[in-house]
């Protein structure tokens, strides 16, 4: 009788071992498989920049990005602030200040701003019709408003980034966590500018010497508004620093503005010592609607 109970003991036992062990191993993988996911997404997370990077709480010793959006009535607006809106609201410590051409803030634009997700301050401030000539400097009363905000809304305890981002361009979420770290003002190249694929800073030794440019290398700083960003401190230190309507040439409001706050040797390469594109200029094509008036319009009201 011993015989057989020993005999059935020894098959059964490497089973019940076999079974055990792949037991374990499922525990330990199933313990072990969201702590690995975590870690993946808080690696992606920290390469692009957006939302759970370190954490809440090192997110909230960023410097916060101040994108500055001057903006019009057209056909292609809210579709223009919505390609924005969808990168900005991956931006950790991100505040998107918009400036409407008009009179008053837009119910379309004050819809869209309530509903994109992203953290906002709406303004307005109206060019005089004398100022949109052909050939004029553009955006310059939006641009200034937002200063304008940030000096009476912001002090020397608030660490931040002032950035132009124009609703007709493209942004790479990278170039936010490149600006982020922007001591003085910070530059990098910019893609479909001047005639060319892209213009961009040239640098040597860490620091910028001239311009790849297509139109008038002669400027003190041959850059796009989308090629610099500020220290909040910076424009804080200089509160008569503006962009100039009087005086200035189209095309070079960046060199007038920049010359007031800083200078070429000053420049800190962003974007791999500025050989990298991460932002472009990327107008919408005009839509053609000229069968609108041909037709009856619709029944139904419908936000475009």
């Amino acid at each position: 009788m011993k015989s057989v109970f020993f005999s059935r003991f020894f098959i059964l036992l490497p089973w019940v071992l076999i079974v055990i062990i792949m037991i374990d191993i499922d525990s330990k993988r199933t313990i072990r498989a969201p702590a690995a996911g975590r870690s993946s997404r808080a690696q992606r997370a920290a390469r692009t920049g957006a939302p759970g990077a370190g954490g809440t709480q090192n997110q909230s010793a960023l410097p916060v990005i101040y994108a500055i959006t001057p903006t019009y009535t057209r056909p292609v607006q809210k579709a223009e602030l919505t390609r924005l809106s969808h990168a900005f609201r991956q931006v950790p410590r991100f505040h998107w200040i918009v400036v409407e051409d008009s009179t008053a803030r837009t119910e379309l634009v004050a819809r869209f701003l309530a509903r994109c997700g992203v953290p906002y301050t709406h303004l307005h401030v109206f060019t005089p019709r004398r100022f949109k000539r052909v050939g004029m400097p553009r955006a310059t009363e939006q641009r200034n408003a937002a200063l304008a905000w940030l000096r009476l809304h912001r002090s020397r305890r608030d660490a931040g980034v002032v950035f132009f981002a124009d609703d007709d361009n493209t942004y790479s979420l990278e170039l936010f966590g490149e600006m982020r770290s922007t001591r003085g003002v910070s530059v990098w190249p910019v893609g479909f500018v001047g005639g060319r694929a892209y213009e961009r800073p040239l640098v040597t030794g860490g620091k910028v010497v001239g311009w790849y440019t297509g139109w008038r290398p002669d400027r003190p700083f041959a850059t796009d508004m989308a090629g610099f960003a500020v220290n909040l401190q910076v424009i804080l230190a200089n509160p008569r620093a503006q962009f100039k309507r009087r005086g200035s040439q189209p095309g070079m409001q960046e060199s007038d503005f920049l010359k007031q706050i800083t200078k070429v040797t000053e420049l800190e390469p962003k974007a791999n010592n500025c050989t990298r594109v991460l932002v472009w200029h990327t107008r919408t094509e005009k839509p053609h609607l000229a069968n609108e008036p041909k037709h009856r319009k619709d029944t139904v009201v419908i936000e475009v």
